[in-house]
Protein backbone atom coordinates (compact mmCIF):
# COMPACT_ATOMS: atom_id res chain seq x y z
CA UNK A 1 0.00 0.00 0.00
CA UNK A 2 1.67 3.61 -1.36
CA UNK A 3 1.86 6.11 1.84
CA UNK A 4 -0.59 9.07 0.93
CA UNK A 5 2.19 11.09 0.20
CA UNK A 6 3.26 8.91 -2.44
CA UNK A 7 0.11 8.90 -3.94
CA UNK A 8 -0.26 12.36 -3.68
CA UNK A 9 3.13 12.62 -5.21
CA UNK A 10 1.91 10.39 -8.15
CA UNK A 11 -1.46 12.39 -8.86
CA UNK A 12 0.65 15.81 -8.84
CA UNK A 13 3.14 14.84 -11.31
CA UNK A 14 -0.09 13.17 -13.07
CA UNK A 15 -1.30 16.54 -13.15
CA UNK A 16 1.93 18.30 -13.81
CA UNK A 17 2.37 16.21 -16.89
CA UNK A 18 -1.03 17.61 -18.29
CA UNK A 19 -0.11 20.86 -17.75
CA UNK A 20 2.85 20.31 -19.62
CA UNK A 21 0.95 19.58 -22.80
CA UNK A 22 -1.12 22.58 -22.06
CA UNK A 23 1.82 24.52 -21.89
CA UNK A 24 2.73 22.99 -25.43
CA UNK A 25 -0.45 23.31 -26.86
CA UNK A 26 0.04 27.79 -26.06
CA UNK A 27 3.32 27.22 -27.62
CA UNK A 28 1.87 25.63 -30.90
CA UNK A 29 -0.53 28.19 -30.66
CA UNK A 30 2.14 30.99 -31.12
CA UNK A 31 4.30 29.30 -33.38
CA UNK A 32 0.59 28.88 -35.65
CA UNK A 33 0.15 32.35 -35.55
CA UNK A 34 3.64 33.57 -36.86
CA UNK A 35 3.00 31.17 -39.67
CA UNK A 36 5.47 29.04 -38.53
CA UNK A 37 3.72 25.43 -38.75
CA UNK A 38 6.79 23.27 -38.42
CA UNK A 39 7.39 24.62 -35.22
CA UNK A 40 4.03 24.15 -34.27
CA UNK A 41 3.57 20.67 -35.57
CA UNK A 42 6.96 20.41 -32.85
CA UNK A 43 4.85 21.47 -29.91
CA UNK A 44 1.85 19.58 -30.58
CA UNK A 45 4.01 16.20 -30.84
CA UNK A 46 5.05 17.63 -27.79
CA UNK A 47 1.59 18.01 -26.25
CA UNK A 48 0.70 14.55 -27.44
CA UNK A 49 3.94 12.91 -25.18
CA UNK A 50 3.46 14.94 -22.39
CA UNK A 51 -0.74 13.49 -22.06
CA UNK A 52 0.86 10.37 -22.83
CA UNK A 53 3.01 10.47 -20.29
CA UNK A 54 0.41 11.68 -17.75
CA UNK A 55 -1.86 8.76 -18.78
CA UNK A 56 1.00 6.89 -17.60
CA UNK A 57 1.09 8.06 -14.06
CA UNK A 58 -3.26 7.79 -14.46
CA UNK A 59 -2.64 4.33 -15.20
CA UNK A 60 -0.43 3.34 -12.83
CA UNK A 61 -1.94 4.98 -10.31
CA UNK A 62 -5.08 3.18 -10.49
CA UNK A 63 -3.47 -0.30 -11.02
CA UNK A 64 -1.86 0.17 -7.76
CA UNK A 65 -5.54 0.43 -6.15
CA UNK A 66 -5.38 4.20 -5.64
CA UNK A 67 -7.83 6.78 -7.22
CA UNK A 68 -5.99 9.22 -10.24
CA UNK A 69 -7.34 13.00 -8.90
CA UNK A 70 -7.35 15.38 -11.93
CA UNK A 71 -6.83 18.60 -11.00
CA UNK A 72 -7.59 22.09 -12.97
CA UNK A 73 -4.75 23.20 -14.99
CA UNK A 74 -3.56 26.97 -14.43
CA UNK A 75 -3.52 29.08 -17.37
CA UNK A 76 0.03 28.33 -19.36
CA UNK A 77 2.51 30.88 -20.72
CA UNK A 78 0.70 32.47 -23.93
CA UNK A 79 3.87 35.64 -24.18
CA UNK A 80 6.66 34.76 -26.17
CA UNK A 81 9.30 36.89 -27.95
CA UNK A 82 9.96 34.46 -30.20
CA UNK A 83 10.88 30.63 -31.23
CA UNK A 84 13.93 30.65 -29.31
CA UNK A 85 12.04 32.31 -26.11
CA UNK A 86 9.66 29.69 -26.78
CA UNK A 87 12.29 26.94 -26.51
CA UNK A 88 14.24 28.33 -24.15
CA UNK A 89 10.89 28.45 -21.78
CA UNK A 90 10.83 24.71 -22.85
CA UNK A 91 13.78 23.90 -21.17
CA UNK A 92 13.15 25.53 -17.76
CA UNK A 93 9.49 23.67 -17.88
CA UNK A 94 11.55 20.15 -18.58
CA UNK A 95 14.01 21.18 -15.78
CA UNK A 96 11.01 21.65 -13.28
CA UNK A 97 9.79 18.01 -14.54
CA UNK A 98 12.96 16.44 -14.17
CA UNK A 99 13.25 18.36 -10.35
CA UNK A 100 9.84 16.83 -9.52
CA UNK A 101 10.37 13.32 -10.92
CA UNK A 102 13.58 13.45 -8.90
CA UNK A 103 11.91 14.21 -5.80
CA UNK A 104 8.81 11.47 -6.38
CA UNK A 105 11.52 8.79 -7.13
CA UNK A 106 13.66 10.03 -3.23
CA UNK A 107 9.68 9.59 -1.97
CA UNK A 108 9.37 6.13 -3.58
CA UNK A 109 13.18 5.10 -2.61
CA UNK A 110 12.92 6.19 1.16
CA UNK A 111 9.44 4.40 1.49
CA UNK A 112 10.89 1.46 -0.46
CA UNK A 113 8.51 1.56 -2.92
CA UNK A 114 9.78 -0.77 -5.48
CA UNK A 115 7.26 -0.99 -8.08
CA UNK A 116 6.74 3.06 -8.15
CA UNK A 117 10.97 3.58 -8.17
CA UNK A 118 11.25 0.70 -11.33
CA UNK A 119 7.82 2.78 -12.71
CA UNK A 120 9.84 6.21 -12.30
CA UNK A 121 13.22 4.87 -14.04
CA UNK A 122 11.98 5.30 -17.04
CA UNK A 123 11.09 9.03 -16.55
CA UNK A 124 14.23 9.66 -15.56
CA UNK A 125 15.77 8.11 -18.84
CA UNK A 126 12.68 10.48 -20.79
CA UNK A 127 13.80 13.53 -19.20
CA UNK A 128 17.34 13.23 -19.81
CA UNK A 129 16.77 12.85 -23.46
CA UNK A 130 13.95 15.65 -23.45
CA UNK A 131 16.49 17.98 -21.36
CA UNK A 132 19.36 16.89 -24.41
CA UNK A 133 16.61 17.14 -27.07
CA UNK A 134 15.69 21.12 -25.84
CA UNK A 135 19.17 22.11 -25.50
CA UNK A 136 20.19 20.78 -28.86
CA UNK A 137 17.35 22.85 -30.84
CA UNK A 138 18.16 26.31 -28.41
CA UNK A 139 21.99 26.00 -29.77
CA UNK A 140 20.64 25.32 -33.32
CA UNK A 141 18.21 28.17 -33.17
CA UNK A 142 21.39 30.67 -31.89
CA UNK A 143 23.74 29.56 -34.40
CA UNK A 144 21.32 29.91 -37.39
CA UNK A 145 19.84 33.18 -35.42
CA UNK A 146 20.36 35.29 -38.83
CA UNK A 147 20.13 32.38 -41.56
CA UNK A 148 16.71 32.66 -42.66
CA UNK A 149 17.39 29.46 -44.79
CA UNK A 150 18.53 27.28 -42.27
CA UNK A 151 15.99 28.67 -40.07
CA UNK A 152 12.98 27.55 -42.17
CA UNK A 153 15.00 24.12 -43.07
CA UNK A 154 14.60 23.53 -39.26
CA UNK A 155 10.63 24.70 -39.37
CA UNK A 156 10.56 22.11 -42.35
CA UNK A 157 12.45 19.55 -40.46
CA UNK A 158 10.10 19.69 -37.34
CA UNK A 159 7.05 19.73 -39.97
CA UNK A 160 7.53 16.07 -40.46
CA UNK A 161 8.00 15.14 -36.18
CA UNK A 162 5.15 12.74 -35.09
CA UNK A 163 4.38 10.91 -31.89
CA UNK A 164 4.08 7.16 -31.69
CA UNK A 165 3.65 6.02 -28.41
CA UNK A 166 5.72 2.83 -27.42
CA UNK A 167 4.34 -0.58 -27.13
CA UNK A 168 3.73 -1.15 -23.10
Amino acid sequence: MLSDELVKGLNDQMNYEFYAAHSYLAMAAYCSAESYDGFANFFLVQAEEERFHAMKFYNFINALGERAKIQALPEPNNSFSSILDAYEKALVQEKEVTKKIYHLSDLALDAREHATINFLKWFIDEQVEEEDLFDSIIQKLKRIENDSNAFFMLDDEFSKRSFTPEAE
